[in-house]
């Protein structure tokens, strides 16, 4: 797929979960259990053991079924390191200018981690495909709203502290999707399954209507 492809299918769900776990075990157990829910984007963080490995094994499993990117991505060399093991996409709680240009080498979106609107311009100028307000608790909903009335070609993902209950408020707040670790994957299988499916209806709703679209 072209870059812009994988960012549309990345997004389509307008969340993307957020896979942080001590072992690879856990991580592709979790991975596992968020596939099997319903949930088609996910993002495996570098700060998990052999996560690079889970990236791998999670592609060569789902094939392009799912889209499963790199988060924590903090430099150009783990950048290469997440694009050689597979990742569809890029997340970083940073802005690094080298993770972006290593990413659109070889066809990679990236999604770095802006917390202001002068570092939201900076993203857009380096040629971000996403931007992750991180961490979003430290913000909200009303503070994107107001963000994007001076930035509305910003696409902005929160990241850091959203819910299942707030999550809907972000979306409707102009955000095009939202980052979450925790808040979707505690509980069991069936728990789980619950949750991601409430929150895909709610999301689905949130999501402001289109011009002309009567929703």
């Amino acid at each position: 797929m072209y870059r812009w492809e994988i960012t549309q299918a990345a997004l389509a769900q307008r969340v993307f979960a957020i896979v942080r776990a001590d072992s690879y075990e856990k991580a592709t157990a979790t991975a596992d259990i968020l596939l099997g829910a319903g949930l088609t984007s996910m993002e495996i963080s570098l700060t998990t053991p052999y996560a690079l490995e889970a990236i791998s094994t999670l592609r060569r499993e789902t094939g392009d079924e799912t889209v499963i990117g790199a988060g924590t991505v903090l430099d150009g060399a783990a950048a290469r390191q997440a694009v050689d093991a597979g990742g569809h996409f890029l997340v970083s709680p940073s802005l690094d200018e080298e993770v972006i240009r290593t990413g659109h080498r070889y066809g990679i979106p990236v999604f770095p981690g802006v917390a202001t609107p002068t570092e939201m311009v900076r993203a857009l100028e380096l040629g971000a495909d996403g931007l992750k307000l991180f961490p979003a608790s430290a913000h909200g909903p009303r503070w994107l709203r107001d963000v994007r009335a001076a930035l509305p070609q910003a696409p902005v993902l929160p990241t850091g502290g959203v819910t299942v209950e707030t999550a809907p408020e972000w979306i409707a707040a102009g955000a095009v999707a939202c980052g979450m670790g925790s808040a979707l994957t505690e509980g069991d299988r069936e728990v789980v399954a619950k949750r991601v499916t409430a929150l895909l209806q709610r999301l689905e709703d949130a999501a402001p209507a289109k011009d002309g679209a009567c929703r």
